[in-house]
């Protein structure tokens, strides 16, 4: 099975909504009914939006009838001939004939790519699937980041000849609309991507700013460059038998008017500026004009401005045109809330049926007092729910930037909401309160000790409690690298003297879910010997029993083979285990890193090959501890129905102190070691204070993927903790073991019984 791997990220919305308590809970943005007005709460103009009169069309009117039937081709198979194997695409949108929308490419120059070209690609072209830069000749140093086509001429027909056949020959059948536009251009992305969703992708379609030809005597019109173009993809495959006469027949010093030329004297179209009452909008610039003061409606609605002469004025721009857009959406969310709020009156619960914020999800409602989300108290300076289970912790980093953030923003609401009339100023945060509710967002409470000024200079000071809610907003998909569940995962299992115990478990394990069910999957034996057994190697082998055990599993299955690494330290630091296991396996080997403890399964292999992406994200999994049977059952023996399946993860914790599992290609490793390398400088004792963990933190650039993993379940075990490991190897050993004893309703109840036997 071929699978696309996906990452969900939920990214809280632009605004911090405040609620201000005064007697009762009030939204900012709530009106009366008496504020509701009839016309539309964006802007005269539409602010560029596509909006189609509401008549219904039935289907004849246009270039051409979109109705069709659809007709059932039957299969025959015919046995004379000799059967062929089907071979299937990579994607199913492929076999489908489901292509993207939109291709842009941007004409540019060897004089303006790393100037204007690379303003182009930092303000629009993210927003496009595919952004091209076609120039003649390539500049000594191409920009970072674009992808850039050299034609190797700098004519501008010869560029927009060789453009136009680039664009048919390696994109013709992935891409329904191709959009041309000059570097000197600015695009609003997001309004040309909405025409183009209007727009049938089966007609013919040469759409722009309509540009009389030289002379004016014909009606025929072509679309100006600077202003960029739509071409269909339908244009674009009967435009291309046709490019070599139009190279060779047709004269003009303008690539834009003889692609015009190109397009009217072999098929018979002209530019057209609207379509089925959908309009291409543009703005000609005029020189020296600030576009912050620029106020008209052509410039509001416009999908390009054009000419840009610099890249500064390109900037200036986009930041314009993002405000438009800012305050068009602030308009419509506003229109939106006075729609539900008047609504709101007409239901069962009336207007308080409305929660705060309107528009948004309401609180989650608990069933039970173990789905109560717990607030979270802090100050200014610390927090009263810490990651270590600390009582009371400084805030650092990202809390700390948030809370500023918020107080921030809760004084600011106010002071837009209340002047001129009163002007407020912080002193000092009484009380903070904030939860994260995942149906809708972080939610906070504030009480703040503010200082209110009047218009006539009096102050005094007040506590006022404000709520403040940072809401989700839609799931953004982040696409990931192809992945597969076929690839082959490499376990590498290192073994000392003292963990040796513990391999037979792992090997019975191994088998039984690898082996016996043919995984693809290898195992690799690394033992660890200190200087002291491996002199006496010769006489007495710590780990013969070990080796005994691998025979008998080759001998059972014929085909298998377990190779051993024996290695020789007084430190078995991770980092120098893994340089002796990297250099023995191809670059494209999948580890799975484990320990004498861990139960391999088929699920955890799978997720280990998913999670792991080659040269993009390393996976670090949470294994789940079981607690001491001694202090959780203490006399009682667990109930023979507490099986995997039913009840794995009831009595124990997710070990977030253990970093020694992991999942990671070979070459990631390599390449992390590569920059490592200049602050080690042979420097063991820096080798033996790392894992592998922190090396890809520190040296990689790769996402670091740490989560729980229901899946890889470990048996309660005290691990010996070297203290030749560093300071914080060590004491992270230390709190697993201590942890994992038992929870603290079983240590409370062993302490008491202690106590009691104690007594008596």
């Amino acid at each position: 099975m071929r699978l696309s791997s996906f990452l969900a990220v939920f990214r809280p919305a632009l605004p911090l909504i405040l609620g201000l308590s005064l007697g009762c809970s009030l939204s900012l943005l709530m009106v009366s009914w008496t504020q509701e007005t009839d016309e539309a709460c964006g802007d005269e103009l539409g602010n560029g939006r596509l909006v189609q009169s509401g008549h219904i069309r039935d289907g004849q009117d246009g270039d051409g009838n979109e109705d069709f039937q659809p007709r059932i081709v039957p299969y025959h198979k015919d046995p004379n001939k000799p059967h062929k194997k089907v071979l299937r695409t990579r994607y199913i949108h492929t076999e489908l004939g489901i292509r993207e929308r939109l291709l842009v490419g941007i004409l540019s120059s060897r004089a303006t790519l790393n100037t204007l070209g690379v303003a182009v690609n930092k303000t629009v072209a993210h927003h496009f699937h595919r952004t091209f830069f076609f120039t003649g000749l390539r500049s000594t140093k191409a920009p970072h980041g674009m992808a850039v086509v050299a034609h190797g001429d700098d004519r501008p027909v010869w560029l927009m000849y060789e453009t136009i056949r680039h664009l048919h020959l390696h994109h013709g059948n992935e891409y329904d609309w191709f959009y041309l536009a000059q570097d000197d251009t600015y695009t609003q992305a997001e309004r040309v991507m909405e025409l183009v969703n209007h727009l049938s992708a089966g007609q013919d379609m040469y759409m722009g700013r309509a540009e009389e030809f030289i002379g004016g005597e014909e009606r025929a019109r072509y679309c100006h460059g600077g202003y960029g173009y739509l071409l269909s993809r339908s244009l674009l495959a009967r435009l291309q038998p046709h490019l070599d006469s139009c190279r060779n027949d047709i004269l003009s010093v303008r690539p834009d008017e003889w692609l015009g030329r190109c397009i009217i004297d072999y098929l018979g179209l002209s530019c057209v500026e609207k379509h089925q009452e959908m309009a291409y909008r543009y703005f000609e610039l005029q020189k020296n004009v600030d576009p912050e003061r620029e106020d008209s409606a052509q410039f509001k609605n416009a999908f390009t401005v054009h000419p840009v002469s610099e890249p500064a004025l390109m900037y200036h721009l986009h930041k314009r045109y993002n405000q438009i857009e800012l305050d068009w959406t602030y308009a419509q969310i506003q229109q939106l809330q006075n729609q539900i709020s008047n609504i709101s009156e007409l239901t069962p619960e009336g207007k308080a049926g409305a929660t705060w914020p309107i528009g948004i999800n309401p609180p989650f409602r608990p069933k039970t007092r173990f789905e109560v989300i717990n607030w979270e108290y802090f100050t200014e300076e610390h927090i009263y729910s810490c990651a270590d289970s600390s009582p009371k912790c400084e805030l650092r980093g990202a809390d700390r930037a948030d809370v500023s953030s918020v107080l921030e923003t809760a004084v600011g609401r106010l002071n837009e909401r209340y002047q001129p009339q009163l002007r407020f100023r912080k002193q000092r945060l009484l009380n903070g309160y904030r939860r994260f509710d995942p149906t809708r967002g972080m939610e906070y409470v504030l009480d703040l000790a503010l200082e209110a000024f009047t218009q006539k200079g009096h102050s005094q000071v007040i506590a006022k409690r404000v709520s403040l809610l940072k809401p989700l907003s839609a799931v953004e998909i982040i696409p990931m690298p192809y992945v597969t569940e076929a690839t082959r995962v490499q376990v590498i299992l290192p073994v000392t003297a003292h963990d040796q115990d513990f391999v037979g478990n792992f090997l019975d394990m191994f088998v039984m879910n690898a082996l016996d069910t043919h995984d693809n999957a290898l195992l690799t034996f690394l033992f660890v010997y200190d200087p002291f057994d491996a002199q006496r190697v010769s006489q007495t082998d710590v780990f013969a029993g070990v080796k005994a055990m691998i025979g008998e599993v080759e001998k059972r299955y014929g085909d298998v083979k377990i190779p051993w690494i024996s290695v020789k330290t007084e430190v078995p630091s991770q980092v120098k285990l893994m340089d002796i296991i990297s250099k023995k396996h191809p670059v494209d080997t999948l580890f799975f890193l484990a320990s004498v403890w861990t139960e391999v399964n088929a699920d955890f292999l799978n997720r280990c090959r998913m999670n792991a992406i080659s040269n993009w994200q390393v996976f670090f999994p949470i294994h789940f501890q079981e607690y001491s049977p001694a202090l959780v059952y203490r006399d009682q023996q667990p109930s023979a129905d507490s099986s995997f399946a039913s009840e794995a993860l009831r009595d124990g914790h997710f070990d977030r102190h253990v970093f020694e599992e992991a999942c990671f290609y070979n070459a990631d490793y390599m390449a992390a070691r590569t920059k490592m390398a200049a602050d080690i400088l042979d420097n063991d004792e820096l080798l033996e204070s790392m894992d592998v963990y922190e090396i890809f933190v520190r040296y990689s650039g790769l996402h670091v993927f740490r989560a729980v993993e229901p899946a890889l379940v470990q048996k309660y075990v005290h691990r010996e903790c070297n203290p030749r490991f560093s300071e914080d190897i060590y004491h992270r050993c230390v709190l697993s073991n201590l942890e994992g004893l038992a929870s603290r309703s079983h240590l409370a109840m062993a302490l008491f019984e202690q106590e009691q036997a104690n007594s008596t």
